[in-house]
């Protein structure tokens, strides 16, 4: 955390500037993909892994993740990754428009009671600020374990407009897409017996 994150790590601009996020890498990546909430980050350092071109921002705002994270790329290095370790919305907010190829949420909090439902990601602002930073035909991908909010974020989705989808399925689309590699929260759910759903939307233009 001392000496690793400092030279990962993005730091939001001055009010009113934007971050270009291709300029956070050298050399300037083909495409910036952006995992919010990466947990212990093995999802996203098996994508940076497996595409080197393409630059990875990870949001985390729990310390431990971005540890487990950084301990993984000081274990065999990743050029291709940045961190955000806090609230993914706040660096959401000063991404340049457009700037994004992929957005991902897996088992984001579905915060399940009622009471809880406005802290929800996929929805509202929320979602508003991932529609800006996607560019047309970007992808939005979603999964979760809970069937109230995969109903929930199609709702959501479908109202707002601005997204194409769900591809490979709606209600009921539990098989994992291919090039999605697992979490450590999804095998948790599986061994438990729950049956994630996994949606992909793009981004109209």
């Amino acid at each position: 955390m001392a000496v690793l994150l400092p030279r990962l790590a993005v730091m939001l601009p001055p009010e009113g500037e934007l971050i270009d996020p291709g300029r956070l890498f050298a050399p300037r990546p083909q495409a910036v993909w952006l995992e919010i909430g990466f947990g212990g980050g093995e999802h996203l350092a098996a994508l940076a892994r497996a595409m080197p071109a393409t630059g990875f921002i990870g949001c985390e705002p729990y310390r431990n993740g971005v540890a487990k994270l950084l301990a993984e790329i000081e274990r065999e290095p990743c050029a291709n990754v940045r961190i955000f370790p806090d609230d993914a919305r706040l660096l959401l907010a000063h991404l340049q428009p457009a700037s994004l190829a992929v957005v991902i949420a897996l088992f984001p909090d579905p915060w399940p009671k009622a009471r809880h439902h406005r802290r929800r990601l996929v929805q509202g602002a929320g979602l508003a600020l991932i529609a800006g930073a996607l560019a047309p035909g970007g992808e939005l991908r979603l999964a979760t374990d809970d069937a109230d909010y995969a109903d929930a974020m199609r709702a959501e989705l479908a109202a707002h407009g601005g997204f194409r989808g769900p591809e490979g399925g709606g209600r009921g689309a539990h098989a994992r897409p291919p090039g999605w590699f697992p979490t450590r929260y999804e095998e948790k759910a599986l061994a438990a017996g729950a049956r994630p759903q996994y949606l992909l939307y793009r981004r109209r233009p």
